[in-house]
C-alpha cells in the first residue's frame, strides 16, 4: 500500500528531482515478508560493562555475527550501545560517540538500540547522565537513513540485561517487525518473561479474543497473531456479521457478534467463552470509533459513543473476564489500542483523544492488578496508518499527515500488528503498564 507520492519519489526522475528541490524521499521499510532473519547483522555492541558482555554472549547463542567494534566495518546491520552503568554525563560520550564514524555504513533497514537504566531522582549526576541517553535516542532517530530505525530498552534498577523481558524487548527492535516503531523507549520492569520454544511461531499454543476484528487494523492484527500460532476468538458488531464470518472462517476462528458498548456485554461475552470452554491468554481490546467536531460543536450524541466504545468497553469487559475467575488463563496479556492523539491532542478530536488517554492511563493501572497473577497490560499507541479511514481524510491533510514523522510515510495495519502481537507473547512477560508508539516517530507528542 504505497501512496502515489511516494511511488514518484522512488521512481528515477522522481527521485532525482527531490533530492535536488529537497522534499521527502520516504525509504522502503523492510517488514517480515522482506527480512525474517531476526536480526541484521552484523552486530555491533558498543560499551565495557558487564552488561554488554552478556549481550555480547547471548546475540552469539543465537548465532548471530556479533562485533565489539565498528573499525573495518565497510556494512553494520545492527548497533547496541550498552549504557547500563552510566554514572555521569561525561561518560556517555566514549561509548556513543564511535558510532559516528559508523553511521555511514549503515545498512537499509539498519536498528540502533540503546541498552540503559532510567532516571530514579536519587543521584543528580547518575540521574543526568541516564535521562540523557533519551535525548540523544530520540535525536538519533531524526538521523536515521534507509528505512534504519533508532530505539531504546529502559531496564529497571535490579533487573539483569540477559534477563527474558529484556531479550524479548530486544529481539523484536532488531527485528524487522518493528518496521514502523522509532525514536521509542520501552521500559522492561521486571525480569519476568520467556524465551519462545518456536520464534517462527511465538504464540503457538495460545487462545487470544479480539474486539474490533472484522475490518482495518483488527483485521489485521487477528491474521498476525493467527500466523503466529494463536487461535483466535473475533469480536465485532452485529454490523459487521459478513466481514467477520468471512475472516474467521480464512482463520479458522471463533466468531462473536457482539456491540462492545451495550449493556451487559461483558456478561455476554464471558458466558459465550463458556458456553465453548475457551480460556484466554491474551486479550486485544482494538474496537474503536471516531465522531471528529471542533469543541465548540460537540455534542453529547457525539462524545459519549466514541467514550463507550474507546475507553468505558475496555473497562468494563476486562472487570467481567476478571470477575469470571475461570475465562483467563495463567499469566494473561491485556493488549489495549490507544493513539498519539492521545498523547499529543488532535484538532476536532478532544472526545477521542480524551478516550485514548484513558486508554493509556487504564492500562497502566491494570498492569499493577494483573501483577499478581503474572499478567501483563500495555497500550500500543498508532500514529498515522494507511487505513479506509485515513484514506477519506482531505487530500492535502493526508499527505501532511503522512510526512510527519521521521520515516516521511504513513506505518500499514500489519506494523500495529506486529507491536500487538508481541506484547501478548510470553516474551513480553516484562514490559508492564507502558504505551508502544508505533507512528515511525511522528514529530508530535514524546
Amino acid at each position: 500500500m504505497t501512496d502515489a507520492y511516494t511511488r514518484f519519489v522512488r521512481s528515477a526522475p522522481g527521485g532525482m528531482l527531490a533530492k535536488q528541490i529537497g522534499l521527502p524521499r520516504p525509504a522502503r521499510l523492510l517488514r517480515r515478508e522482506d527480512r525474517p532473519a531476526p536480526v541484521l547483522g552484523p552486530v555491533v555492541v558498543l560499551g565495557d560493562t558487564a552488561g554488554a558482555d552478556a549481550i555480547a554472549h547471548r546475540l552469539l547463542e543465537q548465532g548471530a555475527d556479533v562485533r565489539r567494534r565498528a573499525d573495518g566495518l565497510t556494512t553494520i546491520g545492527s548497533v547496541l550501545l550498552v549504557l547500563d552503568e552510566l554514572a555521569a554525563p561525561e561518560e556517555l560520550g566514549p561509548i556513543v560517540l564511535p558510532l559516528a564514524g559508523a553511521l555511514r555504513s549503515l545498512a537499509p533497514g539498519a536498528r540502533v538500540i540503546t541498552l540503559s537504566r532510567p532516571a530514579r531522582g536519587e543521584d543528580p549526576a547518575r540521574d543526568a547522565a541516564r535521562g540523557g541517553v533519551e535525548g540523544f535516542l530520540r535525536s538519533l532517530a531524526h538521523e536515521m537513513r534507509a528505512g534504519g530505525t533508532a530505539n531504546g530498552v529502559l531496564v529497571e534498577d535490579g533487573v539483569a540485561l540477559e534477563a527474558p523481558g529484556v531479550l524479548g524487548a530486544l529481539r523484536f527492535l532488531l527485528s524487522a517487525r518493528s518496521a514502523f516503531v522509532t525514536g521509542q523507549l520501552l521500559t522492561v520492569s521486571s525480569a519476568d518473561g520467556a524465551a519462545t520454544e518456536d520464534p517462527a511461531r511465538p504464540l503457538a499454543g495460545r487462545t487470544a479474543l479480539v474486539t474490533g476484528a472484522a475490518r482495518g487494523i483488527g483485521a489485521s492484527i487477528a491474521r498476525t497473531l493467527a500466523a503466529d500460532g494463536a487461535r483466535l476468538i473475533l469480536l465485532d458488531v452485529p454490523g459487521a456479521g459478513t466481514e467477520l464470518a468471512r475472516l474467521a472462517n480464512e482463520l479458522r476462528a471463533v466468531p462473536i457478534q457482539l456491540d462492545v458498548a451495550s449493556p451487559g456485554a461483558g456478561d455476554r461475552l464471558v458466558a459465550a467463552l463458556r458456553e465453548r470452554n475457551l480460556i484466554l491468554d491474551a486479550v486485544v481490546l482494538n474496537a474503536g470509533i471516531t465522531r471528529d467536531k471542533l469543541l465548540a460543536n460537540m455534542t453529547a450524541d457525539r462524545w459519549d459513543p466514541v467514550l463507550a466504545v474507546n475507553i468505558t468497553s475496555q473497562i468494563r469487559l476486562t472487570e467481567a473476564l476478571l470477575d469470571a475467575g475461570d475465562v483467563l488463563g495463567p499469566q494473561p496479556r491485556v493488549v489495549s489500542l490507544a493513539s498519539t492523539s492521545g498523547i499529543a491532542g488532535n484538532r476536532g478530536q478532544t472526545n477521542y483523544a480524551a478516550s485514548k488517554a484513558g486508554v493509556m492511563a487504564f492500562v497502566d493501572a491494570l498492569a499493577a492488578d494483573l501483577a499478581a497473577r503474572g499478567g501483563t497490560a500495555n497500550a500500543v499507541a498508532p500514529g498515522f496508518i494507511e487505513t479506509e479511514m485515513t484514506a477519506r481524510m482531505p487530500a492535502l491533510t493526508r499527505e501532511i499527515a503522512r510526512r510527519l514523522n521521521s520515516l516521511q510515510q504513513g506505518g500499514l495495519p500489519v506494523d500495529v500488528a506486529e507491536a500487538v502481537s508481541f506484547l501478548c507473547s510470553a516474551e513480553a512477560g516484562g514490559i508492564r503498564g507502558a504505551t508502544l508508539r508505533v507512528c515511525g516517530q511522528n514529530m508530535v507528542g514524546r
